[in-house]
């Protein structure tokens, strides 16, 4: 684990395994740490790169305002650091807008793509910030009731009733609750923070611009996003021209961890192909 200069600011990456790079951008509110399921298996056959982007995580926190061109430039030279010409590129929700004005920006750069529970417009994005806000205040008093309401937008109501039967029961061998609540308690963002991140890709709109992405996309939908419904993934998928969709049945947004083995799979054999 360490840190880039890039693009004026300090980004904290990791790479692990070798092979083809593969970067793992992550959705709003989360690090790079999200991707504990997937970092295991996919580095067994990619150099598989994480980073927390600016605001979040263990990168820096700017006090000035940026944009979403901010984030791609970010990556764009986090690329450049690691001396990668090439790679694939897998944004869930959030890291799914910055892979998406990446791919248009910069297509030279990006070979296969991976959109899961994402979409193509930022509607939203403020009400979201302000749900993030308010589990930063009440982490400060509880942070397991903090983490359950979190839950109940990132996932399938079922899937929460059986993490909280048993909060240390390692789910698919990979990760708990507690692990969960671990990782959304350390290194946290701040309302400030939930803020400028929020006002850069609040701008975030590839509707008319998907004709323009020809990268070879695997898009994992899951019945019950609250965040990205299967209805938006599906516009994704008619509008990119060379995409595909692959669709979980009884999953929340944070489909990737619920399902890790049946995702992981999905990814595996898209990239192999």
């Amino acid at each position: 684990m360490s840190f880039a200069d890039v693009n004026g600011t300090s980004l904290f990456y990791e790479v692990n395994g070798d092979g083809y790079p593969l970067v793992l951008l992550h959705g709003f509110g989360a690090k790079k740490e999200v991707w504990m399921a997937q970092v295991g298996a996919l580095s067994k056959d990619f150099k598989v790169i994480t980073y927390d982007c600016r605001s979040s995580g263990k990168s820096e926190r700017p006090k000035d305002p940026y944009t979403i061109d901010t984030l791609v430039d970010d990556l764009k030279g986090l690329l450049d650091f690691l001396k990668i010409e090439k790679a694939h590129l897998m944004g869930q929700s959030m890291g799914g807008w910055v892979t998406q004005n990446f791919a248009l920006k910069y297509p030279e750069y990006a070979n296969k793509l991976i959109l899961v529970g994402t979409n193509h417009k930022g509607a939203g994005i403020h009400m979201m910030e302000g749900s993030m806000s308010r589990f930063f205040e009440l982490r400060k008093e509880n942070k397991e009731q903090a983490f359950w309401d979190y839950c109940k937008l990132t996932h399938f109501r079922a899937f929460i009733k059986e993490m909280k039967a048993d909060p240390q029961k390692k789910f698919h061998g990979l990760w708990s609750a507690e692990d969960l609540i671990k990782e959304t308690t350390e290194d946290q963002m701040t309302p400030h923070d939930y803020k400028f991140l929020a006002d850069a890709i609040d701008t975030h709109d590839t509707t008319d611009k998907l004709s323009q992405i020809p990268h070879p996309t695997l898009l994992i939908a899951a019945s019950n996003d609250k965040l990205s419904p299967k209805l938006v993934m599906d516009e994704l998928n008619e509008n990119l021209p060379n995409s595909r969709i692959e669709f979980i049945d009884k999953a929340g947004h944070h489909v990737f961890l619920e399902y890790a083995p049946q995702v992981n799979k999905l990814i595996l054999d898209f990239l192999n192909e």
